[in-house]
């Protein structure tokens, strides 16, 4: 039965998608608000249809959900950490590899609302200019949103946190607001298996800005991980 429902949630979820992405297309030609707002309605579609599954989507931490330019550093266990965020922030934007500006639609949709395209082997060249459009994104109001270990893992497992969320944190000199999940539980990395239960997004207290590099990294791991951990017996 979980197999069934998890393809029927599948199929559902291509269809919604392309429905969205081919209905939605004139709105390339507007302003990006309008964009946002299709990502907003695209992301709660993709959390609703989960009842299919047996799985519900919670919220917690909603007080520290930032509504101004904001840099939020989400755990990353699959595709719906993605998801969530458009879901909830109200004018986020990712900083991404640039390869996914390949995917149509999506590519153009990103494209539109002003997502930062990193070249992972460009080194110290993608950096400079990460922190350049980042300060860009913050003057309009974003929120800058940026996966700490770089790729998807699995749930009770950390990754290695990569240098780039530390170079934003110091050269914006904002406050981080770290996100924890159990969503990998319910949502495997890989393959088409979602399980039932309850996905929990859990916005946790800001980081605030002028800590020493080392000092962030340890705090900003240790609270997320810490957290996440918790939620896996949810």
């Amino acid at each position: 039965m979980i197999v069934i429902r998890s393809l029927l949630y599948v199929a559902l979820f291509y269809l919604w998608t392309a429905l969205v992405a081919v209905v939605c297309t004139p709105i390339l030609l507007g302003p990006s608000n309008w964009t946002l707002a299709m990502f907003h309605l695209w992301g709660r579609g993709v959390v609703r249809l989960l009842v299919v599954c047996g799985v519900r989507v919670e919220v917690r931490g909603r007080e520290h959900i930032p509504t101004g330019p904001a840099l939020v550093a989400p755990k990353h266990q699959c595709m719906l950490d993605v998801f969530a965020q458009f879901t909830w922030l109200p004018a986020s934007v990712f900083v991404m590899k640039k390869e996914l500006n390949w995917i149509p639609w999506f590519g153009w949709y990103a494209a539109k609302v002003g997502t930062i395209d990193i070249d992972r082997g460009a080194g110290a060249s993608a950096l400079k200019q990460m922190v350049r459009e980042a300060k860009a994104l913050f003057a309009r109001g974003r929120q800058v949103v940026i996966f700490p270990e770089g790729h998807r893992g699995e749930p009770g497992i950390a990754g290695e946190y990569k240098p780039g969320v530390a170079a934003l944190y110091r050269e914006l000199a904002v406050p981080v607001h770290p996100v924890a999940t159990n969503s990998g539980v319910h949502w495997p990395a890989h393959g088409l298996i979602r399980r039932p239960g309850t996905i929990v997004f859990e916005y946790l207290e800001p980081i605030p800005p002028g800590l020493k590099r080392a000092e962030f990294m340890r705090m900003l791991e240790a609270r997320i991980e810490t957290a996440s951990n918790k939620l896996l017996t949810v």
